[in-house]
């Protein structure tokens, strides 16, 4: 067991969640690709959205992939907005 499996688990205990329901794979791949895509302080940010989607019933990983999408496509330069 990693640290982060350790720190999963115990924040579901905190939380009263199942750690088996935590796709950690997904939340971490979804954070890298904002944080080198758009910028590091959107990562958890965009984590926080992710949760907020899940928990009114979207499936993490559809959810997931369509933020990395819009993360990929997110223009170069910083600030501007995604291409219409």
């Amino acid at each position: 067991m990693t640290v982060l499996d350790e720190w999963v688990t115990a924040a579901c205990a905190e939380l009263g969640l199942d750690p088996g329901q935590v796709p950690v794979p997904v939340v971490l791949d979804l954070a890298r690709d904002v944080a080198h895509q758009v910028l590091r302080p959107g990562a958890p940010v965009t984590a926080y959205l992710l949760g907020l989607a899940v928990g009114s019933g979207a499936d993490p990983a559809v959810a997931a992939g369509r933020l990395s999408a819009l993360a990929g496509a997110w223009p170069v330069e910083l600030g501007d907005p995604p291409p219409a």
